[in-house]
Formats: C-alpha cells, structure tokens, sequence
C-alpha cells in the first residue's frame, strides 16, 4: 500500500484530555447555574431597593413630618423648663432623628424617580456577561479583583437598567486579551478544577445572601404589600393614613405648646417690659 493510500488514524484521547474535557463540561454546566443565581441575586437586591424607596417615599416622609414635629414640640417642651437636663437631651436627640429622616426620605424619592425594569435584552446581556467575567472564576488575585471591579460595574449598570453599559460590558469582553488562553492539558486541568471549587463556593454564598433577603423585615414588607395588593387593599396607602392622622394630632399639640409659650412671652414682656429669653 502506498503512502498516499494510508489512512491517517487519530489517536484516542489521554486521560487527562477526557477528565479535562468532564470537568469542562462540568465548569460549563456550573457558569450557567451561577450566571443563573447572580441574576436572581441582583433582581432581588433591586427589587428592594425600588421597595424601600417607593416605600419611604409614600410613607417614610411622613414619619419624617412626624418626626420634625415631635422634635419642635420637645423643643417647645424645653422652653417651659429651660433647666430640665433630661428635656434638653429629648430635644437634641429628636432634632437629630428628624434629621436623619429627612435625609433619608430624600434619597429615596431620588432613587424611586427611576424605575427598575430589566428588559430581555438586558437579562440576556447581564447572564451573558456574569457567566464569564465572574471574580470567582479567576485564579490568582489581580485577576480577581479586575473581574470584581467589572462585576460591581455591571450589577450597577443592570440595575441602572443601562443596556447601552451593558452592551459595551459584553463588547469590550470579547475583544478582551483575557479571552485568549494556551496553557497545557495539565495546567488546563488545575485551573478548571480550581475555578470549580470556586463557583460552588459562590453558590453557597449566594444561597445563603438569598436566604438573609427573604429572611428580611423588608422582604416581608414586600411580600406583605403584594399580598394585599392581590386582596384589593393597598397596605401603604392605608400605612401613610394612619401616619396622617398622628400628624394631626402631634400638630395641635404643637400649637397649643406654641400658644402656651407665646402667652407666656407676651406675659413677660408687658410685665417686666423684657424678652422671655432674658430669664431662660
């Protein structure tokens, strides 16, 4: 037989290149799974922070109303008994609550003015993009932190709902010199083997981050809302009324403390001919 007849056979795999093909196989199934459960991860953590906001704003500045009142009441509490130590720390620490709500129920209402709708596009480009620039997946410590640095950037961008960030997260991906890999069947088996250990371990973080989230006064909150949603009722709306109605009653009680120190005022004045803050 001559050589241009022979037939060339393929040698059979090694076996390090079929348990590098298995545990491939494995890694593959294992990218899906965590791009799946990233996904999930960050629908939540938006979903309640659109929650919270849309909460906060509908509720949350009326409690801070609420508290700005109280705070002016022990305020006014405090001119009655200028030397009432225990009055005075009331005052300063409700001032400072008021404070605090104040800021908070502004931020909300700037985080509830955008809202969260992930499109298909979006999801697919977010699962596409987690699957493959996840920190877990990387091997030594610059690696991973340039993959965290891109996955802070991309769960910003998703739940920014910014697909043109998206797009170019996926785009400057696939040009990426990262993409390009030539390491030997053995070192091939070390880093898969690796990157494994490595996305089981971020599975289990991720179920256990899930678990906190639901576990959550906020979650439940949500949950709670929806329900009553799905009955008619509009928990929220009904939250925000009975807050009116204490903001009814804390602002009379306000203006008869007001009443009782401007009488008191004019009181000093037209008897002593001075301000009652000479005496306080």
């Amino acid at each position: 037989m001559s050589a241009d007849n022979q037939l060339t056979v393929a040698s059979p795999p090694s076996p390090e290149e079929l348990e590098l093909r298995k545990k491939n196989a494995l890694l593959d199934r294992l990218k899906d799974r965590l791009a799946d459960r990233e996904e999930e991860m960050a629908d939540i953590r938006a979903e309640l922070e659109q929650f919270e906001a849309v909460y906060s704003m509908n509720v949350g500045r009326l409690y801070a109303q609420l508290d700005d009142i109280e705070a002016q009441i022990a305020e006014e509490e405090y001119k009655l008994v200028p030397d009432d130590e225990e009055i005075k720390k009331k005052a300063e620490e409700l001032r400072r609550r008021a404070e605090e709500s104040a800021e908070r129920a502004l931020a909300a209402a700037e985080t509830a003015a955008g809202q969260w709708q992930p499109s298909a596009a979006a999801k697919k480009a977010y699962h596409s993009l987690a699957r493959s620039i996840h920190p877990d997946l990387a091997i030594d410590v610059t690696e991973k932190e340039k993959r965290h640095s891109l996955m802070a950037e991309l769960n910003r961008a998703y739940s920014a709902g910014d697909e043109q960030k998206l797009n170019k997260l996926v785009e400057d991906l696939r040009n990426s010199p990262d993409a390009v890999t030539g390491d030997s069947i053995g070192d091939g088996l070390v880093k898969v083997i690796r990157q494994i250990s490595q996305v089981k371990n971020r599975l289990a973080d991720l179920k256990i981050e899930k678990a906190s989230a639901e576990a959550s006064e906020l979650f439940g909150l949500k949950e709670k809302m929806l329900s009553e949603m799905a009955e008619g009722r509009d928990m929220v709306a009904q939250m925000a009324a009975r807050t009116l109605v204490q903001i009814r009653k804390s602002e009379r009680r306000l203006e008869n403390l007001k009443s009782v120190n401007q009488a008191a005022e004019e009181h000093v004045k037209e008897r002593y001919g001075m301000e009652i803050s000479d005496f306080r």
